[in-house]
C-alpha cells in the first residue's frame, strides 16, 4: 500500500490493511499453512535466533498470514503492536500471566465472563496472586480499591451479559496511581464502537471468534498494546507456553473482517430498534441496550462509544420458565452461547456462560433466571421482531412440549 494506511478511514483499513503480497501479487491475503521456515545458511539460522536479523522462525513464534491479521488489528486499534492467540481466553490468560508474579495485586470488575471471573476468582490466587472484585459501575469502590498499589486491572465495557458500563478514562487514571496496567476486554463493543486504548487503557484483548469471524467458523484471539509491552512481556510469554493461532484461522478472520465495518453497523441498527420493541411488551420487565433512554449509564455510553453493539439483554416474566419458553418458541433465532454472528442467536447466561460464577455472584451481577442474552445477527430485523413477537406469545406449556418431542 502507497497510501499513509493512518489516514485512512476504519473501512478501508478493514480491507486494505496489513497485506503483504508476494512474488505472485496474489489479491486474496496468502494463506502461509507452514509449521517452519528455511534458512540461506547456519550463519543466517544463527543470527535469526540471535535476532540479529529479521527472518521467520517457526509459526508458534510468527507466521505471514499471522503478522498480516495483526498488522490490520494495529490500524484498526490503533495500537503500536498486536499479537494473536488460539482463542480470545487465550489472550486474556497470557495478557494477565506474562505480566503478573506471586505477590502481585489484581482488582477486576465483578461483571466478567464466566471464564475470565474465574482465572480471577480461582485460578491467580494459585500463584500467590491477591486478586479483589469491585462494582464496575462504582467510582468510589474503584477509588478504594486502588488506593493501595495494585499491577493489573480487568474489566469488560459493556459488560457480557448486563451491559454495564466502566468509566474508562476515570478507572485508568485511578489505576495508574496505583500503579496498575489496564487491561480491557472489548468484544461487546469492537474496535468500531470503542477504542479503550484512546480512553486510558494499556491493553486491550479480544475473542477474534466474535464479531472479527462473525460467521461461526474459527477460534481466535488478540491482544493489542504498546510495542515495549507487546515485546518485553508478552511475547516471550507466548512463545515459550505456545497459545498460538493456526495460519488456517488467521486468514479466515482476515477475510472476515474485511465486512466488519457492514456487519457491525446493520446488526447494530437491528438491535436498537428489537431493543426499543421489547421495551414496549408485556412480560418483559426490563430491557438493557446501551444507547436507550432508559440506561442506568447512556450519557457514558454516548461519551465513550459511538454505537450500541450488536447485544440486546432483557429479562422476561416468570424466572427461568419463561425464559426458557420464549427461547423454545423462537423459530428464527437459534439458541446458542456464542455472540456477535451473522446468525441471531439467545443465551440464558445463568445457565450456561455465567452458571459456574455461582447462584449469589449472579444476584450481584443482576444475572436472574429471567435474563437473556441475544445477539442480534444479519436477519431482516422485521422477521426478527416477528419472531420475538410468536415467542412472547407463546403458550406456557410449549417448552414441556418440545422436550418431550
Amino acid at each position: 500500500m502507497t497510501l499513509d494506511p493512518s489516514r485512512l478511514r476504519p473501512a478501508t483499513r478493514l480491507v486494505q490493511g496489513g497485506v503483504q503480497r508476494t512474488h505472485h501479487g496474489e489479491t486474496a491475503e496468502a494463506l502461509f499453512l507452514t509449521s517452519g521456515y528455511v534458512y540461506d545458511s547456519a550463519e543466517q539460522a544463527e543470527a535469526t535466533f540471535a535476532g540479529a536479523v529479521d527472518h521467520y522462525q517457526y509459526s508458534r513464534f510468527a507466521n505471514p498470514t499471522l503478522t498480516m491479521l495483526e498488522d490490520r488489528l494495529c490500524l484498526l486499534e490503533g495500537a503500536e503492536a498486536c499479537r494473536t492467540t488460539a482463542t480470545g481466553m487465550a489472550a486474556v490468560n497470557a495478557t494477565m500471566l506474562s505480566h503478573l508474579k506471586g505477590g502481585d495485586r489484581v482488582v477486576a470488575s465483578r461483571a466478567l465472563f464466566g471464564s475470565c471471573h474465574w482465572i480471577v476468582s480461582t485460578l491467580l490466587p494459585k500463584f500467590g496472586i491477591q486478586c479483589e472484585f469491585v462494582d464496575g459501575t462504582d467510582l468510589n469502590q474503584w477509588r478504594a480499591a486502588l488506593s493501595r498499589s495494585a499491577q493489573l486491572v480487568l474489566l469488560e465495557t459493556p459488560s457480557n451479559p448486563m451491559l454495564e458500563l466502566v468509566d474508562l478514562p476515570a478507572v485508568a487514571k485511578l489505576a495508574h496511581a496505583a500503579g496498575a496496567i489496564v487491561v480491557v476486554d472489548n468484544v461487546f463493543a469492537t474496535p468500531l464502537l470503542q477504542q479503550p486504548l484512546r480512553l486510558g487503557a494499556d491493553v486491550v484483548v479480544y475473542s477474534c471468534t466474535k464479531h472479527m469471524d462473525g460467521q461461526g467458523r474459527v477460534l481466535g484471539g488478540a491482544v493489542l498494546s504498546n510495542k515495549q509491552w507487546i515485546n518485553e512481556t508478552l511475547q516471550p510469554f507466548i512463545r515459550n507456553t505456545g497459545p498460538a493461532l493456526s495460519p488456517f484461522n488467521a486468514w479466515v478472520l482476515l477475510k472476515g473482517i474485511e465486512t466488519l465495518a457492514l456487519r457491525v453497523e446493520a446488526a447494530g441498527r437491528s438491535a436498537a430498534a428489537i431493543a426499543d420493541f421489547l421495551a414496549d411488551q408485556p412480560g418483559i420487565t426490563r430491557v438493557w441496550y446501551p444507547t436507550r433512554a432508559d440506561h442506568p449509564q447512556r450519557t457514558l455510553a454516548a461519551a465513550q462509544m459511538t454505537g450500541g453493539g450488536t447485544v440486546v439483554t432483557f429479562e422476561v416474566a416468570g424466572g427461568k420458565p419463561g425464559a426458557f419458553r420464549v427461547m423454545n418458541a423462537f423459530e428464527l433465532i437459534v439458541v446458542s452461547n456464542n455472540l456477535g454472528d451473522s446468525k441471531s442467536l439467545a443465551t440464558h447466561p445463568a445457565t450456561t456462560t455465567h452458571l459456574r460464577i455461582g447462584e449469589a455472584e449472579r444476584a450481584r451481577l443482576g444475572i436472574t433466571d429471567g435474563v437473556l442474552r441475544v445477539s442480534i445477527g444479519l436477519e431482516d430485523a422485521e422477521d426478527l421482531i416477528d419472531d420475538f413477537r410468536r415467542a412472547l406469545a407463546a403458550p406456557a406449556d410449549r417448552s414441556a412440549v418440545l422436550a418431550a418431542d
